[in-house]
């Protein structure tokens, strides 16, 4: 009893002595951030700019959200069926719901998806992209620059913790994207039904981690590993973000559990 009730003072004094420090994790990532019910806790070189892979994606679906209704009608053009880089095979004249697509976009992380709604709502990818760096300076992103929709490493792409986690919170005023990011697998179809999809999450932590309700993965050579993650136990959320990672998801699950434990010792 009195070596369990020893452990006990130990775990729990390490905890808190890992909880007091700006940086506890500083060979997760290249950068990273952790907020605690939409506060900061944590964070390594939150300001650095980064590629940011498929995290782009999340800029993508802010306009999308903003600019279309879940209904709307996308129909699928030559050019979102070159892409390269994670897909579901879109076919060119294929019409889907905005909903649906949105959905193969943050789940599977398809690119061609993402795409064909840079296409719908600007008619092409490049007019996109400028409406992209446009919300970026309107939301205070200050170290952030797009030079795609979906997140393919360029010179001149990139973002840092700090400005996704601005970008999480505009996404957090649309409910509706983490009834999305938040299901391990869906299917969807075209609207004459001739053709379905299904779609699996890329994000490990769903269905396995407590909690655990998306946002989006992403991964590129430049890249590396990166992560917005949100999750939410009782009246407590915690988002965390990475940049250039490493060992993602079993990081991932030791900064989510420590900031868990952060809030309940915390008054």
């Amino acid at each position: 009893m009195r070596k369990v009730l020893l452990f006990g003072l130990w775990l729990l004094a390490n905890t808190a002595l890992a909880a007091s420090q700006p940086d506890p994790f500083p060979e997760v990532a290249s950068a990273y951030l952790v907020e605690l019910n939409g506060k900061s806790i944590w964070a390594r070189h939150p300001d650095r700019r980064l590629p940011l892979a498929s995290l782009t994606k999340l800029m993508t679906a802010l306009l999308v959200l903003e600019q279309t209704r879940p209904d709307d009608v996308v129909t699928v053009a030559p050019s979102a069926t070159r892409e390269t880089g994670s897909r579901i095979g879109l076919k060119s004249g294929e019409r889907f719901r905005v909903r649906d697509l949105l959905e193969a976009a943050l789940i599977p992380s398809a690119n061609d998806a993402c795409h064909a709604l840079a296409d719908h709502v600007d008619g092409n990818e490049s007019r996109f992209v400028t409406r992209m760096n446009h919300r970026a300076r309107m939301l205070g992103m200050r170290n952030t620059h797009f030079m795609n929709a979906c997140g393919h490493d360029k010179p001149g792409h990139y973002s840092s913790s700090t400005d996704i986690s601005i970008l999480v919170h505009a996404l957090l005023e649309h409910p509706t994207l983490l009834d999305a990011t938040s299901q391990r697998k869906m299917q969807i179809a075209t609207l004459d039904g001739q053709h379905s999809y299904a779609l699996e999450n890329k994000n490990a932590l769903i269905g396995r981690y407590e909690g655990a309700l998306g946002l989006k993965t992403g991964f590129t050579p430049n890249a590396g590993k990166c992560l917005a993650a949100y999750a939410r136990r009782g009246d407590d959320t915690v988002l965390f973000i990475m940049l250039h990672g490493h060992d993602r998801w079993w990081d991932a699950v030791d900064v989510l559990d420590l900031a868990f434990d952060h809030a309940r010792h915390t008054p």
